[in-house]
């Protein structure tokens, strides 16, 4: 298999499922309705380029970060700008007051690295975080909104360290465009729009978020109504003049430590001392090999490479190629398949620095063979037999299972630049709008509640998601990098909660076992199988799979499924983009 299968076009369309029409994500899962500025039938081939792109979910970010690739910017500079433009654009999904995972190809060392932004718990939080009185579990949105489930911001310390290290340009010359389009303004979208809407009673119980989301009326911001940030402008001249640390130290960060110990209600516990004892960390990436390529994305505390990972190691001794992308024995095996690995991450999945993880163990072929082995049935597995794995590892250790809620916001972009420098970054400030606490122009996290909010499952075991001081909460994100003969040729990932894994493993078996171009793996319905349930996108041909599924045994849900995948395919011709028509993105090059 030779690195054209990336460059080639999928042209056996006639069985293929068509690309969705837009679909409003439902309140029940998250707060993301969705609008999009083109069908997927309008966006079956990839935007193609020589040498430049950036495929991420907003236009004003990805044309910001192409200006910065032709003014002969890196990857990295790029990086800061679309992240920087995003956090302004595109507030309810990612911005200052969240974290990200970076995976990097470094072109001049010929070395693919991970970074590690991920928000960490404040040095005061207890097991109780998330208790009641009564000590029991609070519901997700009284646990989210207001301070309780702030965590110390990350995304800023990654983009200024990576940069320090890697970046081509001056860093004031990459934070200036966010600075400009805060002054000058940008029409709300259709999007950001409904999404304010969706979420009005939330949004308007903080005056600053109130005061910046509606107008004197009480009324969501129109569509096309010019929205400038003054608070935003300045927080990023100040960055942009001292570095991180006119972000976790100084008055931006007073700001943020008075805005979430005094949020009225369901105060938090974020000190000044955690702001200036934040630090990124940087780890090996985690890698498969999955046919002819090497895998490779975030390794623990995200669950995302890994279980991604298991779901391409347990099918890889079936031929998924040749069943098709409308055979309802390939999504038997991928259903079947992700179930499995979901409950090796419910099990063993969290932050390393703090629990001993058996993390080879959990891609060790012998173990995936093994596990492989339950595939070979006709029908959904029972749920008896959805249990976790014993994967090997140096010594025994009793967990409980985690019940940890993933709610989708987020973002994902992918950067390559013409040096042959890689970008793949996801980027959240978890569910949408985070906390709904505003300060100096951005939102602030609610990244607390990927913890479990339980530390002990029913047998008292102790749970390896359970929050404690400085531990990161597991994450689903999984930006991801796939490697041929040690170089790169794709960059993907996708926002969406739990089931990023999900969408990130289909457009991978699309791109790699059924010849999709990253257009056409973007655009695809998706079919998604994480804890028994399949859910399956409504109002798309994917739907067609319903019943053939259910007789396979298992439940069925078709519901609106609200990725974001953003793509790039290197291919020996050039560069190939994808942006998926769920959201507002685009993919530009040259």
């Amino acid at each position: 298999m030779s690195r054209n299968r990336f460059a080639s076009l999928f042209l056996g369309l006639a069985l293929i499922l068509p690309a969705p029409a837009f679909a409003q994500d439902q309140a029940a899962d998250a707060i993301q309705p969705e609008t999009t500025t083109a069908t997927a039938e309008t966006r079956v081939e990839p935007v193609k380029a020589k040498s430049r792109m950036v495929a991420a979910a907003n236009p004003l970010a990805a044309e910001a970060g192409l200006a910065i690739l032709k003014k002969g910017g890196n990857a990295i500079d790029a990086m800061v700008t679309t992240q920087l433009v995003l956090g302004l654009v595109e507030p309810q999904s990612s911005g200052l007051g969240g974290g990200a995972f970076l995976v990097f190809f470094d072109a001049r060392a010929g070395k693919l690295t991970t970074f590690d932004g991920r928000e960490t718990a404040p040095e005061a939080v207890d097991p109780t975080l998330f208790l009641d009185q009564a000590g029991d579990p609070l519901s997700f949105f009284d646990a989210v909104v207001g301070g309780r489930s702030v965590g110390t911001p990350g995304t800023v310390r990654l983009l200024y360290e990576t940069h320090r290290q890697r970046g081509a340009l001056d860093w004031k010359t990459v934070v200036e465009p966010a600075i400009d389009l805060a002054r000058q303004g940008f029409e709300v979208s259709p999007r950001l729009h409904a999404l304010i809407a969706e979420d009005g009673e939330r949004l308007k119980r903080f005056a600053a978020t109130r005061d910046y989301f509606f107008d004197d009326a009480g009324t969501p911001l129109k569509v096309g109504t010019l929205l400038k940030n003054e608070p935003y402008a300045e927080t990023l001249e100040r960055i942009a003049e001292e570095g991180a640390a006119g972000f976790y130290e100084g008055p931006v960060a007073e700001a943020i430590v008075a805005t979430v110990q005094g949020a009225e209600g369901n105060p938090g516990r974020l000190s000044l001392s955690d702001l200036a004892g934040y630090r990124i960390v940087e780890r090996a990436p985690v890698c498969i090999t999955y046919r002819a390529y090497d895998v490779c994305g975030m390794g623990p505390p995200s669950s995302g490479a890994l279980t991604v990972g298991q779901i391409l190691g347990l099918i890889e001794p079936f031929d998924i190629k040749a069943l098709g992308p409308n055979s309802p024995e390939a999504w038997r095996l991928i259903g079947n398949a992700s179930r499995l690995a979901f409950a090796d991450r419910g099990r063993y999945m969290a932050d390393i620095d703090y629990v001993p993880m058996p993390m080879r163990g959990l891609l060790d072929e012998d173990y995936l063979t093994s596990r492989s082995e339950l595939l070979k049935g006709e029908e959904a597995l029972p749920a008896d037999q959805v249990e976790p794995g014993s994967p090997p590892w140096d010594h025994a250790m009793l967990l409980g299972d985690d019940t940890a809620i993933e709610m989708p916001s987020t973002s994902h972009f992918s950067i390559a630049d013409a040096a042959g420098n890689v970008v793949s970054m996801t980027t959240t400030i978890e569910n949408g709008f985070g906390s709904r606490l505003m300060t100096n122009g951005f939102l602030l996290n609610n990244e607390l509640t990927d913890f479990s909010f339980e530390t002990h499952d029913e047998n008292g075991h102790v749970i390896a998601n359970a929050v404690a001081p400085g531990k990161r909460p597991r994450s689903s994100m999984a930006p991801t990098i796939v490697m041929q003969e040690g170089k790169p040729v794709l960059a993907i990932g996708s926002p969406g909660g739990s089931r990023i894994i999900g969408y990130v493993a289909q457009a991978l078996i699309a791109i790699i076992d059924w010849d999709m171009n990253v257009q056409e793996a973007a655009a695809m319905p998706h079919l998604v199988n994480r804890f028994g349930t399949f859910d399956i996108e409504a109002e798309t041909d994917a739907t067609s799979l319903s019943d053939p599924l259910r007789e396979l045994g298992f439940a069925i849900e078709e519901r609106d499924l609200n990725s974001g995948i953003h793509a790039i395919a290197i291919t020996p011709d050039g560069l190939e983009g994808g942006a998926d028509p769920r959201r507002e993105g685009i993919a530009v090059g040259e």
